[in-house]
This record gives structure tokens, C-alpha cells and sequence, in this order.
């Protein structure tokens, strides 16, 4: 799962350089992009609404990508963690119609123990068949989010530990980027360091959203930096202007806000 908050091709292409190194160690089912909620507040960030339609449109002719909405539409920011796991709990409950094995019966006397034994077993198998086979979601990110687990109050620490333990992050590096050295820096990362695997993008690409915003308020051209239909519906919506930037401006990160309250209680 990628969480989006700009317009550009880098989630896809983040996709798509992970699927064929992760196949090797992976079966890769699918890719979820979801975009961040309104109430995130980061500086620049606008509609959900343009951000999702963008997103479908970027995917359009994509047999794998798809589009999560959950996130964007609920009523206030929610953890990346409780992200994560709406989307596996979503791939476990489409195993519902999994067959169930027969309740055993009591029995009476001396063989009662043995069958409470057998329902005991036939119950801890049931809950292993449910989750058996279905695929586990993992957080794909950049370096920076990885990096950003360090910084105060940004996120909390049970969070963290979740994301790392039971999910996992797939984090595509770049030159530049020594998530390696930062992994070993942190004794949390470091204590999961078998569920992070690093990616490298071996091919140099300079181009950011934070670049393509910038060209965007200058008047100039990101024809080929994002796809045709996402620019089309850029430039009929006059997203990304000098005013959008400015947008939260001065306005505290909901994590930020929420885990400093917390802490002050």
C-alpha cells in the first residue's frame, strides 16, 4: 500500500520497480494507493477529491493498481497503522466463504476431556485456515518516511512498532539516501530490520512532486512528468497554484497536534 498525497508518476513507478524486485522473494497481487485525508493539513495539500480523481486517472490502464478511498473519506486523519490494517482485515474478510469445519460434539464421561481437546485443536485450526493464504499488506514508502520516524511526536511508538512488526515496509531508496545507516541508528528499526526491505532506484530520477508543484506555479510545462489525463484535469481545475500552496500554512500536522495533546493529558 503507498499513501499519496502529491501528483506525479513516482507511486507507480514505485510500484512497478518494487514488484520485480520483490518477486523474487514475493507473489505481488496488487497495488493500493490511498490518498491521505483532508485533515492531515499538510502545508499545499489539496482536495482529496482532485487527489483521488487524479489517482484513478493515472491508473486508468493499470490491470494491478487500484485506487483506496477509505482513508480520504473518513471524518478526521487516521493512522497510517489503522490504515494498514482496514486493508488487510478487507483481504481477510474475502476469504469468508472459506468451508468452516464442523463444531465436535460433547461427549460424555471419560472421552468428554478428549473431545473438548479436539474442539480446542478444531478451533485453532479454523482461525490459521481464515488467515492462511491471504496476502499481507505492506507499506510501501520513500526514505523520507522511514527517516520521519524520528522526528518527536510525528508518530507513536506502538504505531511504529506495528507497521514494522506485523506489516512490514518495502522503502525504495535513492542516491543519496542512506536508509541502511538510519535503519541501524534506530533500535527500533533495527530490532525489525528483516521486515524492512530496502529497494534501490538505480536509475537517477530527479523529479519530485515538490519540483512539479513549483513548475506548475511558475506557468511552466510537466507535459511527460505526469500522465496526459492527470495534466489535462490539472490544468481544466487550476490546481497547484501560488494560493493552494499556501494552503495549511502555518497550521500544525494533525499527528503533530494529536500525539502532542496526548502526551500533555
Amino acid at each position: 500500500m503507498c499513501k499519496l498525497q502529491r501528483p506525479s508518476n513516482l507511486p507507480a513507478r514505485g510500484f512497478g520497480v518494487t514488484v520485480f524486485l520483490c518477486k523474487r522473494k514475493y507473489r505481488v497481487i496488487k497495488g493500493i494507493i490511498s490518498p491521505v485525508n483532508d485533515a492531515y493539513r499538510k502545508k499545499g495539500l489539496i482536495s482529496a477529491h482532485h487527489r483521488v480523481i487524479m489517482a484513478e486517472l493515472a491508473t486508468k490502464n493499470s490491470q494491478w493498481l487500484e485506487v483506496d478511498t477509505w482513508e480520504s473519506l473518513q471524518k478526521e486523519w487516521t493512522e497510517t497503522a489503522t490504515v494498514l490494517r482496514h486493508h488487510q482485515e478487507k483481504l481477510e474478510a474475502g476469504r469468508h466463504d472459506a468451508p468452516q469445519d464442523s463444531p465436535v460434539l460433547e461427549r460424555p464421561g471419560r472421552k468428554r476431556k478428549r473431545a473438548e481437546q479436539r474442539q480446542d485443536f478444531s478451533q485453532k485450526k479454523s482461525v490459521e485456515k481464515k488467515t492462511a493464504g491471504v496476502p499481507k499488506v505492506k507499506l510501501l514508502c520513500g526514505a523520507d518516511l522511514l527517516e520521519s520516524f524520528s522526528v518527536p511526536n510525528l508518530w507513536k511508538g506502538e504505531d511504529v512498532a506495528q507497521i514494522l512488526g506485523h506489516y512490514g515496509l518495502v522503502c525504495i531508496t535513492r542516491t543519496g539516501n542512506d536508509a541502511q545507516k538510519f535503519i541501524y541508528e534506530s533500535d527500533l528499526l533495527w530490532q525489525h530490520q528483516d521486515n524492512i526491505h530496502l529497494v534501490h532506484e538505480w536509475i537517477t530520477n530527479d523529479i519530485s512532486s515538490t519540483k512539479i508543484r513549483q513548475a506548475l506555479r511558475r506557468g511552466q510545462s510537466i507535459r511527460y512528468l505526469v500522465p496526459d489525463l492527470v495534466l489535462e484535469y490539472i490544468e481544466k481545475h487550476q490546481l497547484y497554484s501560488s494560493e493552494s500552496e499556501e494552503r495549511n500554512a502555518g497550521v500544525t500536522l494533525a499527528p503533530l497536534r494529536k500525539n502532542t495533546a496526548q502526551l500533555s493529558l
